[in-house]
Protein backbone atom coordinates (compact mmCIF):
# COMPACT_ATOMS: atom_id res chain seq x y z
CA UNK A 1 0.00 0.00 0.00
CA UNK A 2 1.53 3.34 -0.02
CA UNK A 3 0.83 6.92 -1.43
CA UNK A 4 0.94 9.88 -3.91
CA UNK A 5 1.61 13.31 -4.34
CA UNK A 6 1.27 15.28 -1.19
CA UNK A 7 -1.99 13.26 -1.34
CA UNK A 8 -0.57 9.59 -1.56
CA UNK A 9 -2.91 7.57 0.42
CA UNK A 10 -0.96 4.47 0.94
CA UNK A 11 -4.16 2.33 1.55
CA UNK A 12 -5.18 0.99 -1.81
CA UNK A 13 -8.55 2.08 -1.82
CA UNK A 14 -10.27 1.29 -5.40
CA UNK A 15 -10.96 4.11 -7.95
CA UNK A 16 -14.60 4.79 -7.47
CA UNK A 17 -15.46 6.33 -10.25
CA UNK A 18 -17.66 5.12 -13.05
CA UNK A 19 -19.01 5.59 -16.51
CA UNK A 20 -21.42 8.14 -17.30
CA UNK A 21 -24.20 9.26 -19.75
CA UNK A 22 -22.81 12.38 -22.03
CA UNK A 23 -21.07 15.22 -21.42
CA UNK A 24 -23.01 17.87 -19.75
CA UNK A 25 -22.13 21.97 -19.25
CA UNK A 26 -23.37 23.08 -16.06
CA UNK A 27 -25.44 22.24 -13.35
CA UNK A 28 -27.22 24.12 -10.63
CA UNK A 29 -27.01 27.89 -10.91
CA UNK A 30 -25.90 30.33 -8.53
CA UNK A 31 -28.28 29.94 -5.59
CA UNK A 32 -30.74 28.23 -8.77
CA UNK A 33 -31.45 30.25 -12.22
CA UNK A 34 -34.13 32.91 -12.11
CA UNK A 35 -37.01 31.53 -13.58
CA UNK A 36 -37.31 31.49 -16.86
CA UNK A 37 -33.79 30.20 -17.57
CA UNK A 38 -34.40 26.79 -17.39
CA UNK A 39 -32.75 23.82 -15.87
CA UNK A 40 -28.79 22.84 -16.04
CA UNK A 41 -28.08 19.75 -16.67
CA UNK A 42 -26.14 18.06 -14.16
CA UNK A 43 -24.67 14.18 -14.57
CA UNK A 44 -22.99 11.85 -12.23
CA UNK A 45 -21.30 9.05 -11.73
CA UNK A 46 -21.93 7.18 -8.60
CA UNK A 47 -21.31 4.00 -6.77
CA UNK A 48 -24.17 1.25 -6.41
CA UNK A 49 -25.19 0.67 -3.11
CA UNK A 50 -27.91 -2.27 -2.64
CA UNK A 51 -30.21 -1.62 -5.75
CA UNK A 52 -29.94 1.14 -7.99
CA UNK A 53 -32.78 4.00 -7.12
CA UNK A 54 -35.88 4.14 -9.97
CA UNK A 55 -35.43 6.96 -12.09
CA UNK A 56 -36.98 10.25 -11.20
CA UNK A 57 -37.72 9.20 -7.39
CA UNK A 58 -38.76 11.32 -4.81
CA UNK A 59 -34.85 12.07 -2.95
CA UNK A 60 -34.02 12.57 -7.29
CA UNK A 61 -37.00 14.88 -7.66
CA UNK A 62 -36.45 16.94 -4.60
CA UNK A 63 -32.76 17.74 -4.86
CA UNK A 64 -33.96 18.74 -8.66
CA UNK A 65 -36.48 20.86 -7.17
CA UNK A 66 -34.20 23.05 -4.62
CA UNK A 67 -31.30 23.49 -7.03
CA UNK A 68 -33.66 24.06 -9.96
CA UNK A 69 -31.33 21.36 -12.08
CA UNK A 70 -32.05 18.33 -14.13
CA UNK A 71 -30.31 15.26 -11.95
CA UNK A 72 -29.14 12.57 -14.31
CA UNK A 73 -27.25 9.65 -12.37
CA UNK A 74 -25.39 6.46 -13.61
CA UNK A 75 -25.24 3.43 -10.54
CA UNK A 76 -21.87 1.82 -11.67
CA UNK A 77 -21.49 -1.34 -10.00
CA UNK A 78 -18.24 -1.83 -7.57
CA UNK A 79 -16.78 -4.55 -9.59
CA UNK A 80 -16.85 -2.22 -12.51
CA UNK A 81 -15.28 0.88 -11.07
CA UNK A 82 -11.13 0.28 -12.04
CA UNK A 83 -12.25 -0.55 -15.46
CA UNK A 84 -14.92 2.52 -16.42
CA UNK A 85 -12.85 5.04 -15.10
CA UNK A 86 -9.73 4.24 -17.06
CA UNK A 87 -11.73 4.20 -19.79
CA UNK A 88 -13.47 7.24 -19.05
CA UNK A 89 -10.30 8.96 -18.58
CA UNK A 90 -8.89 7.75 -21.53
CA UNK A 91 -11.48 8.91 -23.89
CA UNK A 92 -12.53 12.47 -21.88
CA UNK A 93 -16.34 11.31 -21.65
CA UNK A 94 -16.59 12.16 -18.42
CA UNK A 95 -19.65 13.67 -16.46
CA UNK A 96 -20.23 16.86 -14.69
CA UNK A 97 -19.62 15.59 -11.61
CA UNK A 98 -17.42 12.17 -10.62
CA UNK A 99 -17.02 10.04 -7.45
CA UNK A 100 -13.32 8.90 -7.31
CA UNK A 101 -11.07 7.70 -4.96
CA UNK A 102 -7.92 8.69 -3.80
CA UNK A 103 -5.42 6.54 -6.03
CA UNK A 104 -3.42 6.95 -8.85
CA UNK A 105 -5.89 6.91 -11.58
CA UNK A 106 -6.87 9.95 -9.74
CA UNK A 107 -3.67 11.73 -9.10
CA UNK A 108 -2.62 11.39 -12.80
CA UNK A 109 -5.97 12.90 -13.92
CA UNK A 110 -5.60 15.97 -11.56
CA UNK A 111 -2.39 16.58 -12.04
CA UNK A 112 -2.83 16.46 -16.03
CA UNK A 113 -5.58 19.07 -15.97
CA UNK A 114 -8.56 16.94 -16.65
CA UNK A 115 -10.20 18.26 -13.43
CA UNK A 116 -10.46 21.73 -11.97
CA UNK A 117 -8.63 22.88 -8.92
CA UNK A 118 -11.42 23.69 -6.24
CA UNK A 119 -9.43 25.20 -3.51
CA UNK A 120 -9.07 28.83 -4.76
CA UNK A 121 -13.04 28.83 -4.88
CA UNK A 122 -13.91 26.95 -1.72
CA UNK A 123 -13.95 30.28 0.66
CA UNK A 124 -16.94 31.23 -2.12
CA UNK A 125 -19.23 28.26 -0.99
CA UNK A 126 -20.87 28.91 3.09
CA UNK A 127 -21.62 25.08 3.55
CA UNK A 128 -18.13 23.61 2.01
CA UNK A 129 -16.15 26.16 3.66
CA UNK A 130 -17.99 25.44 7.09
CA UNK A 131 -16.31 21.61 6.70
CA UNK A 132 -13.01 20.83 8.99
CA UNK A 133 -9.68 21.67 6.79
CA UNK A 134 -8.58 18.25 7.54
CA UNK A 135 -11.05 16.81 5.62
CA UNK A 136 -9.79 18.74 3.03
CA UNK A 137 -5.57 18.45 3.89
CA UNK A 138 -6.72 14.49 3.60
CA UNK A 139 -7.59 14.73 -0.37
CA UNK A 140 -4.75 17.17 -1.49
CA UNK A 141 -2.57 16.30 -4.71
CA UNK A 142 0.77 17.81 -4.73
CA UNK A 143 -0.93 20.62 -1.91
CA UNK A 144 -3.48 21.04 -4.41
CA UNK A 145 -7.29 20.36 -3.90
CA UNK A 146 -9.49 18.84 -6.79
CA UNK A 147 -12.83 17.41 -5.41
CA UNK A 148 -15.23 17.38 -2.72
CA UNK A 149 -14.69 14.88 0.40
CA UNK A 150 -17.45 12.16 0.37
CA UNK A 151 -17.07 12.86 4.28
CA UNK A 152 -16.74 10.04 6.41
CA UNK A 153 -16.21 9.69 10.60
CA UNK A 154 -12.11 9.57 11.23
CA UNK A 155 -12.91 7.74 14.40
CA UNK A 156 -15.87 5.16 12.83
CA UNK A 157 -13.76 1.98 12.73
CA UNK A 158 -15.73 -0.64 14.44
CA UNK A 159 -16.18 -4.67 15.21
CA UNK A 160 -20.15 -5.44 14.39
CA UNK A 161 -20.14 -8.99 16.30
CA UNK A 162 -23.42 -11.16 17.61
CA UNK A 163 -23.53 -10.18 21.66
CA UNK A 164 -26.08 -13.31 22.13
CA UNK A 165 -22.99 -15.42 20.66
CA UNK A 166 -20.29 -13.43 22.75
CA UNK A 167 -22.88 -13.93 25.81
CA UNK A 168 -23.28 -18.08 25.21
CA UNK A 169 -19.70 -18.53 24.90
CA UNK A 170 -18.83 -16.40 27.32
CA UNK A 171 -15.99 -14.62 25.50
CA UNK A 172 -15.24 -10.91 25.46
CA UNK A 173 -14.56 -8.50 23.07
CA UNK A 174 -10.63 -9.68 21.62
CA UNK A 175 -7.73 -7.49 23.04
CA UNK A 176 -4.88 -9.49 22.24
CA UNK A 177 -3.79 -12.17 19.33
CA UNK A 178 -4.72 -14.78 21.36
CA UNK A 179 -7.81 -13.77 22.01
CA UNK A 180 -8.47 -13.70 18.23
CA UNK A 181 -7.91 -16.75 18.29
CA UNK A 182 -9.76 -18.15 20.43
CA UNK A 183 -13.11 -15.99 19.63
CA UNK A 184 -12.72 -17.32 15.88
CA UNK A 185 -12.09 -20.83 17.71
CA UNK A 186 -14.90 -20.72 19.23
CA UNK A 187 -17.47 -19.39 17.12
CA UNK A 188 -16.48 -22.08 14.83
CA UNK A 189 -16.15 -25.08 17.17
CA UNK A 190 -19.05 -23.97 19.87
CA UNK A 191 -22.05 -24.29 18.15
CA UNK A 192 -22.92 -20.37 18.96
CA UNK A 193 -26.22 -21.18 17.23
CA UNK A 194 -27.37 -23.96 18.53
CA UNK A 195 -28.01 -26.34 15.69
CA UNK A 196 -25.81 -29.30 16.52
CA UNK A 197 -23.53 -28.10 13.32
CA UNK A 198 -20.22 -27.16 12.12
CA UNK A 199 -21.68 -24.40 9.91
CA UNK A 200 -20.37 -20.76 11.47
CA UNK A 201 -17.32 -18.55 11.85
CA UNK A 202 -16.36 -15.66 14.09
CA UNK A 203 -15.44 -13.67 10.65
CA UNK A 204 -14.98 -14.12 7.21
CA UNK A 205 -11.95 -13.09 5.44
CA UNK A 206 -12.86 -11.96 1.89
CA UNK A 207 -11.25 -11.05 -1.80
CA UNK A 208 -9.43 -7.77 -1.56
CA UNK A 209 -9.23 -7.99 2.41
CA UNK A 210 -5.72 -6.46 2.71
CA UNK A 211 -6.71 -3.43 0.58
CA UNK A 212 -8.38 0.08 1.50
CA UNK A 213 -8.98 1.57 4.69
CA UNK A 214 -11.25 -1.33 6.18
CA UNK A 215 -8.93 -4.07 6.39
CA UNK A 216 -9.56 -6.35 8.45
CA UNK A 217 -5.46 -7.26 9.06
CA UNK A 218 -4.94 -3.42 9.41
CA UNK A 219 -7.18 -3.24 12.34
CA UNK A 220 -6.08 -5.99 14.36
CA UNK A 221 -2.55 -5.13 13.65
CA UNK A 222 -3.43 -1.04 14.65
CA UNK A 223 -5.67 -2.24 18.09
CA UNK A 224 -2.25 -4.48 19.28
CA UNK A 225 0.09 -1.30 18.42
CA UNK A 226 0.71 -1.27 15.21
CA UNK A 227 0.88 1.00 12.13
CA UNK A 228 -1.89 2.37 10.09
CA UNK A 229 -0.77 1.60 6.51
CA UNK A 230 3.17 2.66 7.36
CA UNK A 231 4.66 4.29 10.62
CA UNK A 232 7.27 6.58 11.04
CA UNK A 233 10.12 7.56 13.72
CA UNK A 234 11.27 10.41 15.03
CA UNK A 235 13.84 10.69 12.61
CA UNK A 236 11.36 10.55 9.67
CA UNK A 237 12.21 6.66 8.78
CA UNK A 238 8.97 5.42 6.57
CA UNK A 239 8.00 1.40 7.39
CA UNK A 240 5.15 0.39 5.60
CA UNK A 241 3.13 -1.79 7.75
CA UNK A 242 3.77 -5.74 6.39
CA UNK A 243 7.16 -5.52 7.82
CA UNK A 244 6.44 -4.76 11.28
CA UNK A 245 5.97 -7.21 14.04
CA UNK A 246 2.29 -6.56 15.02
CA UNK A 247 1.52 -6.93 11.40
CA UNK A 248 3.13 -9.96 10.31
CA UNK A 249 1.99 -11.46 13.94
CA UNK A 250 -1.43 -10.99 12.67
CA UNK A 251 -0.85 -12.55 9.55
CA UNK A 252 0.22 -15.82 11.27
CA UNK A 253 -2.86 -15.46 13.40
CA UNK A 254 -4.79 -15.80 9.84
CA UNK A 255 -2.43 -18.46 8.73
CA UNK A 256 -3.35 -20.82 11.76
CA UNK A 257 -6.68 -20.22 11.43
CA UNK A 258 -6.81 -20.72 7.85
CA UNK A 259 -5.14 -24.05 8.66
CA UNK A 260 -7.08 -25.24 11.03
CA UNK A 261 -10.38 -24.20 8.89
CA UNK A 262 -11.57 -21.71 11.41
CA UNK A 263 -11.84 -19.22 8.56
CA UNK A 264 -13.45 -19.50 5.02
CA UNK A 265 -11.54 -21.51 2.49
CA UNK A 266 -12.94 -19.00 -0.40
CA UNK A 267 -12.26 -15.88 0.47
CA UNK A 268 -9.92 -14.96 -2.13
CA UNK A 269 -12.99 -15.34 -4.31
CA UNK A 270 -15.42 -14.01 -1.95
CA UNK A 271 -17.32 -10.33 -2.29
CA UNK A 272 -17.55 -8.31 0.90
CA UNK A 273 -21.45 -7.95 0.14
CA UNK A 274 -21.52 -12.30 0.09
CA UNK A 275 -19.26 -11.96 3.22
CA UNK A 276 -22.28 -9.40 4.57
CA UNK A 277 -25.00 -11.55 3.25
CA UNK A 278 -23.75 -14.40 5.78
CA UNK A 279 -23.81 -12.37 8.51
CA UNK A 280 -27.19 -11.31 8.28
CA UNK A 281 -28.48 -14.70 7.75
CA UNK A 282 -27.25 -15.54 10.80
CA UNK A 283 -23.36 -17.96 9.79
CA UNK A 284 -20.92 -15.28 11.06
CA UNK A 285 -20.59 -13.35 14.35
CA UNK A 286 -18.53 -10.44 13.46
CA UNK A 287 -17.70 -7.85 10.86
CA UNK A 288 -14.37 -6.67 10.66
CA UNK A 289 -14.23 -4.25 7.59
CA UNK A 290 -17.50 -2.47 9.47
CA UNK A 291 -17.93 1.19 11.19
CA UNK A 292 -19.71 2.01 14.10
CA UNK A 293 -23.15 2.68 12.51
CA UNK A 294 -23.98 -0.45 11.16
CA UNK A 295 -24.57 -1.93 13.80
CA UNK A 296 -28.41 -1.00 13.66
CA UNK A 297 -28.74 -1.93 9.71
CA UNK A 298 -27.08 -5.20 10.95
CA UNK A 299 -29.58 -6.10 13.60
CA UNK A 300 -32.13 -4.92 11.02
CA UNK A 301 -30.89 -7.51 8.11
CA UNK A 302 -30.43 -10.20 10.81
CA UNK A 303 -33.49 -10.18 12.79
CA UNK A 304 -35.80 -11.80 10.23
CA UNK A 305 -32.94 -14.79 9.80
CA UNK A 306 -32.12 -15.07 13.61
CA UNK A 307 -34.91 -13.69 15.83
CA UNK A 308 -33.58 -13.87 19.03
CA UNK A 309 -29.76 -12.59 17.43
CA UNK A 310 -28.31 -9.66 18.96
CA UNK A 311 -25.82 -7.18 17.53
CA UNK A 312 -23.48 -4.68 19.22
CA UNK A 313 -20.66 -2.77 18.23
CA UNK A 314 -17.59 -1.77 19.76
CA UNK A 315 -13.96 -0.35 18.86
CA UNK A 316 -10.85 -2.57 18.20
CA UNK A 317 -8.92 -2.04 21.25
CA UNK A 318 -5.77 -4.08 23.27
CA UNK A 319 -4.44 -4.41 26.55
CA UNK A 320 -3.86 -0.67 26.73
CA UNK A 321 -7.51 0.59 25.71
CA UNK A 322 -9.13 1.51 22.79
CA UNK A 323 -6.63 1.73 19.01
CA UNK A 324 -8.06 1.78 16.35
CA UNK A 325 -6.73 2.81 12.40
CA UNK A 326 -8.00 6.12 11.56
CA UNK A 327 -9.81 6.92 8.17
CA UNK A 328 -9.28 9.51 6.11
CA UNK A 329 -12.72 11.75 6.73
CA UNK A 330 -13.57 10.54 3.29
CA UNK A 331 -14.61 7.62 1.44
CA UNK A 332 -13.77 9.32 -2.08
CA UNK A 333 -14.41 12.41 -3.32
CA UNK A 334 -16.42 14.36 -6.10
CA UNK A 335 -14.48 15.87 -8.85
CA UNK A 336 -15.53 18.13 -11.73
CA UNK A 337 -13.97 17.37 -15.20
CA UNK A 338 -13.16 20.50 -17.47
CA UNK A 339 -14.16 18.40 -20.37
CA UNK A 340 -17.69 18.79 -18.80
CA UNK A 341 -17.59 22.05 -17.16
CA UNK A 342 -15.19 23.72 -19.79
CA UNK A 343 -15.45 27.30 -18.41
CA UNK A 344 -15.33 28.87 -14.49
CA UNK A 345 -18.60 30.67 -15.02
CA UNK A 346 -20.44 26.84 -15.46
CA UNK A 347 -17.93 25.57 -12.68
CA UNK A 348 -19.23 28.06 -10.24
CA UNK A 349 -22.55 26.78 -10.75
CA UNK A 350 -21.68 22.91 -10.19
CA UNK A 351 -19.86 23.90 -6.72
CA UNK A 352 -23.05 25.96 -6.30
CA UNK A 353 -25.22 22.83 -6.42
CA UNK A 354 -22.66 20.91 -4.47
CA UNK A 355 -22.86 23.40 -1.88
CA UNK A 356 -26.48 23.56 -1.97
CA UNK A 357 -26.66 19.88 -1.16
CA UNK A 358 -25.35 20.59 2.28
CA UNK A 359 -28.11 23.27 3.11
CA UNK A 360 -30.20 22.08 5.99
CA UNK A 361 -33.10 20.64 3.27
CA UNK A 362 -30.65 18.54 0.88
CA UNK A 363 -28.87 17.72 4.13
CA UNK A 364 -31.97 16.72 6.01
CA UNK A 365 -32.97 14.80 2.84
CA UNK A 366 -30.00 12.76 2.47
CA UNK A 367 -29.64 12.01 6.07
CA UNK A 368 -33.17 11.56 7.28
CA UNK A 369 -35.31 11.19 3.74
CA UNK A 370 -38.26 12.40 3.22
CA UNK A 371 -40.77 14.02 5.52
CA UNK A 372 -43.65 11.60 6.66
CA UNK A 373 -42.14 9.02 4.22
CA UNK A 374 -38.83 7.97 5.40
CA UNK A 375 -38.68 10.16 8.94
CA UNK A 376 -41.13 12.19 11.58
CA UNK A 377 -40.26 15.32 13.39
CA UNK A 378 -41.11 15.14 16.98
CA UNK A 379 -42.35 17.30 19.27
CA UNK A 380 -39.21 18.89 20.46
CA UNK A 381 -37.58 19.64 16.65
CA UNK A 382 -35.61 16.31 16.32
CA UNK A 383 -36.46 13.54 14.34
CA UNK A 384 -36.81 9.86 14.20
CA UNK A 385 -36.86 7.50 11.38
CA UNK A 386 -40.36 6.06 10.10
CA UNK A 387 -39.39 3.50 7.92
CA UNK A 388 -35.59 2.34 8.22
CA UNK A 389 -35.82 0.10 5.76
CA UNK A 390 -37.01 2.39 2.71
CA UNK A 391 -34.54 4.52 4.13
CA UNK A 392 -31.59 2.10 3.58
CA UNK A 393 -33.32 1.22 -0.11
CA UNK A 394 -33.91 4.65 -1.71
CA UNK A 395 -31.85 7.25 0.44
CA UNK A 396 -29.10 5.55 1.27
CA UNK A 397 -27.47 5.81 -2.03
CA UNK A 398 -27.66 9.25 -2.31
CA UNK A 399 -26.40 9.46 1.05
CA UNK A 400 -23.61 7.37 0.98
CA UNK A 401 -21.92 8.96 -2.04
CA UNK A 402 -22.86 12.82 -2.46
CA UNK A 403 -22.36 15.28 0.31
CA UNK A 404 -23.66 15.40 4.29
CA UNK A 405 -22.31 15.19 8.04
CA UNK A 406 -24.26 13.83 10.56
CA UNK A 407 -24.59 16.93 13.21
CA UNK A 408 -24.19 19.62 10.50
CA UNK A 409 -27.08 21.59 9.32
CA UNK A 410 -30.20 18.66 10.36
CA UNK A 411 -31.65 18.25 13.15
CA UNK A 412 -31.01 15.39 16.21
CA UNK A 413 -32.01 11.98 15.20
CA UNK A 414 -33.92 10.45 17.53
CA UNK A 415 -33.02 6.39 17.31
CA UNK A 416 -33.08 2.86 19.00
CA UNK A 417 -30.26 2.52 21.51
CA UNK A 418 -27.74 0.68 19.12
CA UNK A 419 -28.36 3.23 16.06
CA UNK A 420 -27.31 5.74 18.82
CA UNK A 421 -24.55 4.42 20.14
CA UNK A 422 -23.40 3.88 16.94
CA UNK A 423 -23.12 7.43 15.84
CA UNK A 424 -21.46 8.82 19.35
CA UNK A 425 -18.60 6.09 19.23
CA UNK A 426 -17.75 6.78 15.65
CA UNK A 427 -17.53 10.64 16.72
CA UNK A 428 -15.96 10.29 19.83
CA UNK A 429 -13.76 7.71 18.55
CA UNK A 430 -11.52 9.88 16.73
CA UNK A 431 -9.28 10.44 19.80
CA UNK A 432 -8.11 7.27 19.16
CA UNK A 433 -7.44 7.33 16.16
CA UNK A 434 -3.96 6.07 14.53
CA UNK A 435 -3.33 8.11 11.69
CA UNK A 436 -1.53 7.10 8.13
CA UNK A 437 1.43 9.30 8.36
CA UNK A 438 2.41 8.91 4.85
CA UNK A 439 -1.45 9.74 3.38
CA UNK A 440 -0.37 12.64 2.19
CA UNK A 441 2.82 12.02 0.63
CA UNK A 442 4.13 11.73 -2.71
CA UNK A 443 6.06 9.08 -4.55
CA UNK A 444 7.07 9.02 -8.27
CA UNK A 445 7.29 5.04 -8.89
CA UNK A 446 4.05 4.79 -6.42
CA UNK A 447 2.33 7.15 -9.27
CA UNK A 448 3.67 4.76 -12.22
CA UNK A 449 3.56 1.13 -10.64
CA UNK A 450 1.60 1.60 -7.40
CA UNK A 451 -0.88 -0.77 -8.32
CA UNK A 452 1.81 -3.36 -9.57
CA UNK A 453 4.11 -3.22 -6.14
CA UNK A 454 0.69 -2.92 -3.72
CA UNK A 455 -0.22 -6.16 -5.97
CA UNK A 456 2.90 -7.81 -5.06
CA UNK A 457 2.32 -7.64 -1.66
CA UNK A 458 -1.08 -8.41 -1.62
CA UNK A 459 -0.63 -11.41 -3.74
CA UNK A 460 2.50 -12.86 -0.73
CA UNK A 461 0.09 -12.18 1.89
CA UNK A 462 -2.84 -14.33 0.65
CA UNK A 463 -0.61 -16.54 -0.67
CA UNK A 464 0.85 -16.57 3.15
CA UNK A 465 -2.31 -17.26 4.69
CA UNK A 466 -3.25 -20.06 2.54
CA UNK A 467 0.06 -21.75 3.64
CA UNK A 468 1.25 -21.76 0.01
CA UNK A 469 4.36 -20.34 1.16
CA UNK A 470 6.44 -20.36 4.93
CA UNK A 471 7.83 -17.69 6.23
CA UNK A 472 11.69 -17.70 4.56
CA UNK A 473 8.86 -17.62 0.91
CA UNK A 474 7.36 -14.56 2.63
CA UNK A 475 10.69 -13.19 3.03
CA UNK A 476 11.93 -14.09 -0.04
CA UNK A 477 8.53 -12.00 -2.01
CA UNK A 478 9.22 -8.98 0.13
CA UNK A 479 12.93 -9.07 -0.91
CA UNK A 480 11.24 -9.26 -3.94
CA UNK A 481 9.20 -6.53 -3.79
CA UNK A 482 12.25 -4.37 -2.29
CA UNK A 483 13.86 -4.73 -5.46
CA UNK A 484 10.50 -4.39 -7.49
CA UNK A 485 10.79 -0.56 -6.58
CA UNK A 486 9.90 -0.88 -2.60
CA UNK A 487 12.90 0.57 -1.60
CA UNK A 488 12.56 3.38 -3.71
CA UNK A 489 9.05 3.70 -2.20
CA UNK A 490 10.59 3.75 1.06
CA UNK A 491 13.31 6.52 0.01
CA UNK A 492 10.89 8.67 -1.86
CA UNK A 493 8.40 8.82 0.85
CA UNK A 494 11.14 9.84 2.79
CA UNK A 495 12.31 12.57 0.85
CA UNK A 496 8.39 13.73 0.50
CA UNK A 497 8.24 13.35 4.52
CA UNK A 498 11.35 15.57 4.81
CA UNK A 499 10.38 18.10 2.91
CA UNK A 500 6.58 18.49 4.04
CA UNK A 501 7.67 18.54 7.87
CA UNK A 502 11.48 20.10 7.84
CA UNK A 503 13.18 17.08 8.58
Amino acid sequence: MSPKGRVSRIGGLVVIGAMSAGLLAGCGGEKAPAAGEGKFPISISLMQVGDVPAKENGVEQKIEEYTNTDVNVQWIPQSAFDDKVNVMVASGEMPTIMRVNYVPTTFNAAKTGLFWELGPYLKDYKNLSAQSEAYFNNIKIEGKIYGIPNFRDIGRTAIVYRKDWFDKLKLDVPKTLDDWYEVMRSMRKDDPDGNGKEDTYGALLFKKYNEGVSSPLTRIAVSIGGVNKWGVDDAGKLTPEFLTTEYVDTMKLFKRLFSEGLINSDFPALDPSDADKKMDSGLVGMKLNGVAQNGKSSQQRLTPNAPDGVIDVAPFQGTDGIRIAGEPGNYGMLVIPKAAVPDEEQLKKVLTFLDQLMDEELSTLQLRGLLDVHYTKTADGKTELKDFDAYQREVKPYRDNLLSVEGYNVAELVDVPIGMKGTKMARENEQYAIPNPALTLSSAIYTERGQELDQMIWDAQTKYIMGKIDDAGWEQEVANWRKAGGDQLISELEASYAELNGK
